[in-house]
């Protein structure tokens, strides 16, 4: 065995090695969101939310899943690397789309939260200011 097949052998089995770890990293954290976003539409059940409580549980949940899918890309592009085929290369395209659609809206509905926000705390400053 040359000291390049030597070398391709041990490459191949870190970067098995490393997906693995990574896949396990975004699978835990599916799973930490997952139980996070059920707690939070546990308590909206049993509690009288606003509509922004609400959309706040399932925006915390979509950045849960943006980081779970950050770290399935980066196991795909680590086991792409080694041995691509059109399988792994597809794979990579649909998560890869999948993450960047999920962050666009993701981050559209951040951005209308916080301008909500910022429309309510003149409103709360300005109420307050009035009833003294």
């Amino acid at each position: 065995m040359t000291t390049l097949e030597l070398m391709k052998g041990w490459l191949a089995l870190a970067t098995e090695f490393a997906a693995t770890i990574i896949d396990a990293i975004a699978l835990l954290i599916v799973i930490i969101g997952t139980i996070e976003a059920a707690i939070g539409g546990l308590r909206l059940i049993f509690g009288e939310p606003d509509g922004h409580e609400k959309r706040a549980v399932w925006l915390r949940f979509g950045r849960w899943l943006v980081a779970a899918l950050t770290f399935q890309l980066g196991a795909d592009i680590i086991e792409t690397s080694i041995a691509p085929t059109w399988d792994d290369v597809g794979r990579l395209a649909v998560i890869a789309i999948i993450r960047t659609l999920l962050n666009y809206f993701l981050e559209k509905d951040i951005g209308e939260m916080r301008e909500r926000e910022r429309e309510r705390e003149p409103a709360k400053s300005g109420s307050v200011g009035t009833a003294s």
